[in-house]
């Protein structure tokens, strides 16, 4: 087993006890240069809010795009948009990653812009 597959039996099995929840989940994904968080409704399966690094939005005032200052400015705004949305409760869905370092920026930010998890 390789360590993409390693990561992908841990995100089934965490996504497994998130469903027994009923909450709806902040999914994360990482990749080396970019950043992307989505408020999935389990009850439907819709994207609720949804922010990443290829926004402009997201992007302005960043030296980087693959840092944890980056990461944080994602967390800030699908927050943002989840509170819009009525979400204030949400399930964290690290989709198999380490919650260290980018990860932990992002749910750090999410978490002072008022999301509950």
């Amino acid at each position: 087993m390789n360590k993409k597959d390693s990561r992908l039996r841990r995100a089934r099995r965490t996504r497994v006890k998130i469903r027994s929840l009923g909450v709806p989940r902040l999914t994360v994904h990482r990749t080396p240069r970019h950043m992307y968080a989505q408020v999935i409704d389990e009850a439907t399966g819709r994207v609720v809010a949804s922010a990443s690094t290829l926004q402009t939005s997201v992007r302005e005032g960043l030296e980087g795009t693959g840092n944890a200052a980056a990461a944080g400015a994602v967390g800030r705004a699908v927050a943002a948009q989840a509170i819009a949305a009525g979400i204030e409760q949400v399930a964290f869905d690290r989709s198999g990653f380490r919650y260290h370092g980018r990860i932990k920026a992002l749910a750090d930010a999410a978490r002072e812009a008022g999301l509950k998890f």
